[in-house]
């Protein structure tokens, strides 16, 4: 079923998420963006010296690395973020062609059939989820140093400071992705999106 939606200073729009989900999007970033940054002052000694209180950031970074998962966990309660969770969970034979464009570097959106999300969003959606699950295993064992020997404990810790790197190299790859596509960055501000725009980069999107 097609929503329409008016979209300030455009022709009718259509319904992209819901508010339920762009409040998961929001917390879930805010979150993260507290895990990186008391992340960047606990490691990079400039920072460090400059904010101090090294006690007061290791709390203030354990506990956001805690409620990371919290969002969306809360937002399994809305049926459309679940529908959107299954959309995510589904490769099809659309996003091979689509991975093969990107390989290619062929932008044009003809060569880039997508449904809701593209197979990039895809692939990114699953490596961030199963990049904060072991962030908060290995986080847990460096936290609480009873729930494992020694060893375990030293590479939970190797393991949980080179994919933190990892995490900042690829949320800023995301953040800079977001930057280049303010229609994206609208449907996710305010849930609606140009039809003209939903129609040439999601073409196989059932709206």
């Amino acid at each position: 079923m097609s929503l329409r939606v008016d979209v300030p200073g455009r022709s009718t729009g259509v319904r992209r998420f819901s508010r339920a989900e762009r409040w998961v999007h929001r917390t879930t970033a805010a979150l993260m963006g507290v895990c990186v940054v008391t992340a960047a002052c606990l490691y990079v000694p400039q920072l460090a010296e400059l904010v101090g209180r090294r006690e007061l950031v290791v709390r203030v970074h354990e506990w956001a690395g805690l409620a990371l998962p919290v969002p969306v966990l809360a937002g399994l309660a809305s049926r459309a973020f679940r529908a959107d969770l299954g959309h995510l969970n589904r490769f099809g034979s659309h996003d091979r062609v689509w991975l093969s464009a990107a390989f290619r570097r062929d932008k044009r959106a003809a060569s880039r059939p997508a449904g809701k999300f593209n197979a990039g969003q895809k692939i990114y959606a699953a490596w961030i989820a199963g990049a904060t699950l072991v962030m908060l295993g290995t986080g847990l064992m460096m936290w609480f140093t009873h729930l494992a020997p020694l060893v375990w404990r030293t590479s939970a810790t190797f393991v949980h400071d080179w994919l933190a790197l990892t995490v900042g190299i690829v949320l800023a790859g995301h953040i800079g992705m977001a930057l280049g596509d303010p229609e994206a960055r609208r449907g996710m501000r305010t849930g609606s999106v140009s039809r003209e725009w939903a129609e040439r980069e999601h073409s196989l999107w059932r709206r």
